[in-house]
C-alpha cells in the first residue's frame, strides 16, 4: 500500500484530536474533582454511583425521622415530668388534708390549688408540638377544632355523662427510622390521662369543699393518687426504653451514612494527584505529537515560490 501526503497528515489530525480529548478529559476531572462527569464516560461507575447515592439519600432521610422522633420523645418526657410534679402535690395535699388539724378555709384552699393543678394537668395532656397534639394517638390535628380532651363541669355523676370527652384514639404513632424498622414516637392517652385521673382530682377538690367530709373520706384519694403517679412512672419508664432504643439506632444509622458516603466518594470522586500525573503526562505527549506533525507536513513547491 502506498503511504501518501495526505494519509500522514489525517492520521497525524486524528491523533492530535484524540490527544485534545484527553487533555480535555484530564482538564475536566481536575476542575471538577469527579471521574466521570456524564453516564457515557464509565456506565459502571455511573450505575454504581446512582445506588450510592439512593442510599446516602435514605439514610440522610432516615437521619431526619429520628430527629422526628426526638423531638416527640423529648416533648412527651418533658410533660409527662410536669404531670409527675404535679400529682406528687396532689398527694401531699391529699395527706395534708386528711389531717384533723386543718380548718373549714385552709381545706377551701387546698381545693382551689387540687383544681389549679388539675387544670395544668389538662393542659398538658393537650399538649401540642409542630401544630400537632402528641397525646391523641394518629388523631394529631384533634377533631373539628377541638382539643382532644375537654372536661365540661364539675359533676362527675353519671348524671353528667359529658363529664370528660376525649376526641383522639389510642393508636401508636409509627415513624421508620431505618429500613424495615419503626418505633413508636407517642404516649398512649390511656396510659396516663385517664378518665378516672380527671374524676378523682374532680372528687377530690369537691371533697375537701365539704365541710361534714371526716378525714377517712380525704385520705382515700392518697391511695388513688398513688396509683395514677405509678401510671405516670410507668409510661415514662417505657418511654425511657424506647428513648434508650432510639439512640442505638440513631449511632447506628450514622455510621452507616459514614459508611455509604466514603464508598460515594471512592465511587466517584477522582484522585488528584494521579489526574495531576496523567495531565502532565498526557500534556508531554501531546508536545511530542505536535512536533511530530510538524515534520509530517512537509514543505511543497507552493512553500518554494513564495
Amino acid at each position: 500500500m502506498r503511504v501518501t501526503q495526505s494519509m500522514l497528515t489525517n492520521n497525524m489530525l486524528r491523533n492530535l484530536s484524540n490527544s485534545y480529548n484527553s487533555l480535555g478529559k484530564y482538564m475536566e476531572q481536575l476542575s471538577t474533582g469527579k471521574k466521570i462527569n456524564r453516564p457515557s464516560d464509565d456506565p459502571v461507575i455511573a450505575m454504581k454511583g446512582m445506588n450510592y447515592r439512593t442510599q446516602v439519600n435514605q439514610l440522610e432521610q432516615y437521619e431526619r425521622n429520628i430527629g422526628e422522633v426526638h423531638n416527640w420523645m423529648d416533648n412527651t418526657d418533658s410533660a409527662l415530668e410536669k404531670v409527675q410534679k404535679g400529682l406528687e402535690r396532689l398527694r401531699e395535699l391529699a395527706v395534708q388534708g386528711a389531717n384533723g388539724t386543718y380548718e373549714e378555709g385552709q381545706r377551701g384552699n387546698m381545693a382551689s390549688e387540687v383544681r389549679q393543678l388539675k387544670e395544668h394537668i389538662l393542659e398538658i395532656a393537650n399538649t401540642k408540638v409542630n401544630n400537632k397534639y402528641i397525646f391523641s394517638g394518629t388523631a394529631t390535628t384533634g377533631n373539628g377544632g377541638d382539643k382532644p380532651y375537654v372536661l365540661d363541669g364539675e359533676d362527675t355523676s353519671a348524671a353528667n355523662p359529658d363529664f370528660f370527652q376525649f376526641y383522639g384514639n389510642q393508636d401508636a404513632v409509627n415513624i421508620e427510622v431505618s429500613t424495615g424498622s419503626k418505633i413508636q414516637v407517642n404516649t398512649k392517652g390511656n396510659e396516663v390521662f385517664t378518665e378516672d385521673l380527671f374524676k378523682d382530682l374532680t372528687d377530690f377538690a369537691n371533697t375537701l369543699d365539704d365541710d361534714n367530709a371526716s378525714d377517712e373520706e380525704i385520705a382515700q384519694f392518697i391511695e388513688k393518687i398513688d396509683g395514677h403517679i405509678d401510671n405516670n412512672v410507668n409510661a415514662r419508664a417505657d418511654l425511657g426504653a424506647r428513648q434508650n432504643r432510639i439512640d442505638l439506632i440513631e449511632n447506628r444509622v450514622l455510621e452507616q451514612q459514614v459508611t455509604a458516603t466514603d464508598m460515594m466518594s471512592k465511587n466517584e470522586n477522582a484522585d488528584l494527584e494521579e489526574v495531576i500525573l496523567n495531565l502532565t503526562s498526557q500534556e508531554a505527549v501531546h508536545r511530542a505529537a505536535l512536533s511530530a506533525g510538524a515534520r509530517v507536513i512537509q514543505p511543497t513547491l507552493l512553500d518554494f515560490l513564495r
